[in-house]
């Protein structure tokens, strides 16, 4: 068996976490699946799974390995379609990452018009509350929010987000409306670890003193604290994306907003290279388009 297709079947063992669903998958028999890969492991000098009577799991290396090899393939995959004429057709595996919150309002929909419209192409969406390594975890596109210090990307700006307090009409018409930033002291608060400091927050980019909170509930996840909003908890320092359709419906009420507080931009990301191939410059140009025409996230085009 050639490289390239032991390593397509090492894929598919992964993927599929057993030798007996890739070989179904491949219409091979298992003991060919088992074979390749272990002549694969052998040519490499390196285990790549863990092999168990109920389960296989990647290694390791065998995870590095993975993420390479989906990259070549995809990039044999696009070399045949240009070569047969195809290459402006989108196809292969796209991956796409996102903040949580945001992949599922935001990016999602996206996906799935995308998906509607390119029958040759599936997507891994990889919605994570934290900066990824897009060439080490083999993501195509990404979508960060904050000021960029990877100079190994490209960047398109595609709106912006700023930080806003805001609490349910039921809090206010039970505790008040607070009118100046030390008035948050005489009021319940609700932290969020995914959004800063959760025992001092800052307002007006350094115009107006920090004010030392002592939240009487702390969130680990943005949804976490949304709930609790919500639910009449407290005031939560949120992002304006993450309140948007909460603000819009009336289940929420900003406090102290401060329109001339300094925005942070969201961009779509990819990583820096002379070839895009098909699929990730539709994905691109659909998100960038889509993201560009939201007044939720481009509050100056509502």
């Amino acid at each position: 068996m050639d490289r390239w297709q032991a390593m397509r079947v090492f894929v598919r063992v992964a993927e599929s976490e057993g030798f007996a669903g890739a070989a179904r998958q491949l219409h091979m028999s298992p003991p060919a699946v088992t074979r390749a890969v272990a002549a694969l492991e052998e040519r490499i000098g390196v285990r790549l799974l863990t092999r168990t009577t109920r389960s296989v799991k990647l290694t390791e290396a065998g995870g590095r390995y993975l993420e390479d090899c989906r990259r070549i393939l995809a990039e044999i995959e696009e070399a045949e379609a240009g070569a047969a004429g195809s290459g402006a057709r989108p196809s292969g595996t796209l991956t796409v990452t996102a903040p949580v919150q945001f992949g599922r309002l935001y990016v999602l929909p996206v996906i799935t018009d995308y998906l509607a419209h390119h029958s040759a192409v599936s997507v891994r969406a990889l919605f994570l509350d934290r900066v990824i390594n897009m060439m080490e975890e083999g993501a195509d596109v990404g979508v960060r929010i904050g000021h960029l210090a990877d100079s190994g990307i490209v960047a398109t700006r595609v709106g912006s987000v700023r930080r806003v307090l805001c609490a349910s009409p039921n809090y206010l018409d039970r505790q008040g409306m607070p009118a100046t930033a030390r008035d948050l002291q005489d009021h319940a608060v609700i932290g969020s670890a995914s959004t800063g400091p959760a025992g001092a927050w800052r307002f007006g980019a350094g115009r107006r003193p920090a004010v030392v909170l002592r939240p009487r509930l702390v969130c680990n996840t943005v949804d976490a604290a949304l709930a609790a909003a919500l639910a009449g908890q407290g005031i939560a320092q949120l992002l304006s994306y993450q309140v948007a359709p909460a603000l819009a419906e009336g289940r929420l009420r900003l406090i102290l907003d401060d329109p001339d507080e300094a925005p942070m931009p969201i961009h779509i990301v990819r990583a820096a290279g002379p070839r895009l191939p098909a699929k990730v410059r539709a994905f691109i140009d659909l998100a960038v388009a889509r993201l560009q025409a939201d007044p939720r996230v481009n509050p100056d085009r509502s």
